[in-house]
């Protein structure tokens, strides 16, 4: 063997552990982008004591067939900070009633009460001024006459 052979074959051993150590150190750094990413966005959260609510998924089925029988349909509009609801029925006409909610961010949780006030023709509105633009959740409920409830989720977009 010659004298050059010997001096190559140790040189070229010598770098072949460190592609190894890179490639470790590559998926460890994308590992830890993932789980930043996993921690950081969207819980997948979306409804609170979701085991319970499950649990008793009979009852949601009830007020969900009990609010399709009510025949009512929601319009919920956003407006340069101003949250502008009604009711209509079957046959169009405006429901009268009190309505409550909040305006819920999803990815974080934070809720914003609202407050509604009567604007005319069975229309409400409630001043917001959510602190962080993007998609927000508008839970809301309308206490109809004769004790009939409408619940209504809409997303939103603030911007």
């Amino acid at each position: 063997m010659s004298h050059s052979a010997r001096d190559a074959q140790p040189r070229r051993s010598l770098w072949i552990p460190w592609i190894f150590v890179g490639g470790m150190l590559l998926v460890v750094v994308v590992n830890g982008g993932l789980v930043y990413a996993a921690l950081s966005t969207f819980t997948g959260v979306t409804v609170g004591r979701s085991f319970d609510r499950g649990r008793t998924y009979n009852r949601v089925l009830e007020t969900a067939a009990r609010q399709d029988a009510l025949g009512w349909e929601a319009e919920v509009r956003w407006e340069h900070g101003v949250l502008l609801v009604a009711a209509v029925d079957r046959d169009g006409r405006r429901v009268a009633g009190a309505w409550e909610g909040t305006l819920v961010r999803p990815l974080e949780g934070s809720e914003l009460p609202l407050t509604f006030r009567a604007a005319g023709n069975a229309t409400y509105v409630a001043d917001a001024r959510p602190a962080l633009s993007g998609q927000w959740e508008a839970r809301l409920r309308l206490l109809g006459p004769g004790g009939d409830v409408l619940e209504v989720r809409r997303r939103i977009i603030v911007s």
